[in-house]
């Protein structure tokens, strides 16, 4: 099993950051090379279902997804704000975790964390050092796409 966290601050409040990070399916307009979409569930409750395809065409990854932790305070209260999901798959395994942590009245972070339990056994684990990096930079730009445009749609009230 490996580790793999990475944070984004985000200036907006953590409902508004909250509202973006949760809508599952919106990781489509800011996850490199993603699509994803609901295949059960409402999308926003344990036990929803989803599937993310990274890549293109033949070159595309499937990940299925079952969403088994959906903790969030209540409507415009201070608390945790965390989606756990379990990878289904099978080449992808292991669990992901969204969490937003508010900083401030206008700030928040948003931790994107997998914890994976690596393909290909022996081989899977001599390859993460030469993948993680990649894996890292392709999240890490997505996170920082996601906090402009939600940074720019606060600050225009849309």
């Amino acid at each position: 099993m490996v580790e793999l966290t990475v944070p984004v601050d985000v200036n907006v409040p953590a409902d508004v950051l909250w509202e973006v990070v949760s809508d599952l399916e919106g990781q489509s307009e800011w996850m490199l090379g993603t699509t994803v979409e609901i295949t059960a569930g409402d999308g926003r409750s344990v036990g929803t279902e989803l599937r993310a395809v990274t890549g293109a065409g033949p070159l595309g990854v499937a990940d299925t997804m079952r969403v088994t932790e959906w903790t969030e305070p209540p409507a415009g209260g201070a608390g945790e704000r965390r989606i756990v999901v379990t990878h289904t798959g099978t080449v992808i395994k292991g669990d992901g975790v969204f969490a937003v942590v508010e900083l401030g009245p206008q700030r928040s972070r948003f931790l994107w964390t997998e914890l994976l339990d690596l393909p290909l056994g022996a081989l899977g684990r001599l390859g993460w050092p030469l993948v993680r990096p990649a894996f890292r930079a392709g999240v890490a730009h997505s996170l920082r796409k996601m906090a402009e445009a939600t940074e720019d749609r606060y600050r225009s009230g849309r």
